[in-house]
């Protein structure tokens, strides 16, 4: 149900983002040194530390441009471990004034699997939970370092510390949504994939921590999705941007050959039980094909799917994570659709009498005890 017509991409864009804005032409102009050229033949360290770099100075434009929309009526919880990984640090913010468990927003930095940080949307997510919800953002392993699927694996984990210490935290963690940015958008909708269908799980090899009815909705920006749409990639910053990004991530520089990262495209793997979703993709946004092709195929499949596109002649152009710039018509629409998603989707259930939640996957019950060594810093 988009405010704007859904636009099939006819022409032909490189599946690959400009990373809040030329990241991919910064990259190429990065990586014009034949060494760098020839090491990925063998590794993608030296590119993907170049594109770290180049994600953290617009990491660090972004952060100062998101706090002055921060509001000052918000409680942060930062850097709470949830994990004995050195990564597995998060951050949680809630109104000051709530008294009583509130709905969950987690959400998932993007950086093309190789750079990027939660502390950079820290401003975003307050003016979230300043709405009513508790929103926590995790901070979760780089590639190459280390591989996927352990961003999905540290998400589950994640989740069980959220709701091992929902009291302390207030979180009614019956009422949660996964949103995404960029590659972090692929991570919330592969955990969308994996709570929704069993058998992706097993497939993936991860146990999902929270169940079908816990998750309530999913929030997918400017995300990737896709392997053959990947595979088509034409411009020479598309190419590079992708093989630097998913050669770290897969750990194999034949990835789209790689039987073994198959499930990665969550286009495949979709179904009329993946959870309430909105997408939104920029018209300028050279993933746009990405969320164009999720959304038909979620729709095809009979799944709750709103969607946020924009027409191809739409101007200013609007381009890739487009929703962070909230100085833009573009990016107070995306917000404010948002949070009428959030509302509609993590209300409070209207009658409840003589019902009890069942049992969830991380907790006491079903031996989550493991996420109760790292309580809460409050």
């Amino acid at each position: 149900m988009s405010q704007q017509a859904n636009t099939p991409s006819g022409e032909a864009m490189p599946p690959v983002p400009a990373a809040r804005g030329r990241l991919a032409s910064r990259l190429v102009r990065w990586c014009r040194g034949a060494a760098v050229r020839v090491s990925l033949l063998i590794s993608p360290w030296p590119a993907a530390l170049l594109m770290r770099k180049v994600f953290a100075a617009s990491g660090a434009r972004l952060a100062t441009a998101l706090d002055k929309h921060a509001p000052t009526n918000v409680i942060g919880l930062i850097n709470q471990r949830y994990g004995a990984d050195p990564d597995m640090l998060l951050d949680v913010f809630r109104p000051a004034s709530a008294s009583e468990p509130l709905p969950l927003v987690v959400w998932v930095h993007g950086g093309g699997f190789v750079g990027g940080t939660k502390d950079e949307l820290a401003g975003y997510c307050k003016l979230v939970a300043s709405n009513g919800f508790v929103v926590a953002a995790p901070r979760y392993s780089l590639a190459p370092g280390r591989r996927y699927p352990t961003p999905l694996r540290q998400l589950m984990q994640a989740l069980q510390y959220l709701q091992a210490n929902a009291g302390q935290l207030l979180i009614d963690p019956d009422r949660i949504a996964l949103a995404g940015d960029s590659a972090g958008a692929h991570i919330a909708a592969q955990a969308g994939a994996l709570v929704s269908t069993p058998r992706y799980a097993e497939a993936v090899g991860i146990t999902p921590t929270i169940t079908p009815a816990q998750l309530r909705g999913l929030i997918l920006a400017c995300g990737i999705y896709d392997l053959q749409l990947v595979r088509h990639a034409t411009s020479p910053a598309g190419r590079l941007f992708v093989q630097v990004s998913l050669h770290a991530y897969s750990g194999k520089r034949r990835f789209l050959d790689d039987p073994g990262f198959a499930a990665w495209s969550i286009t495949d793997h979709v179904s009329a039980a993946f959870p309430p979703a909105l997408i939104t993709v920029g018209n300028a946004d050279p993933l746009r094909p990405h969320s164009e092709l999720l959304a038909g195929r979620l729709q095809a499949q009979g799944a709750e799917t709103e969607t946020l596109f924009f027409p191809a002649g739409h101007q200013p152009p609007v381009e890739h994570e487009y929703q962070f710039d909230l100085d833009t018509d573009a990016g107070q629409l995306f917000l404010d659709r948002l949070l009428t998603f959030l509302r509609q989707r993590l209300a409070a259930p209207t009658n409840t009498a003589g019902t009890g939640p069942a049992p969830r996957p991380g907790t006491a019950a079903e031996g989550g005890d493991q996420a109760c060594r790292y309580p809460p810093t409050l």
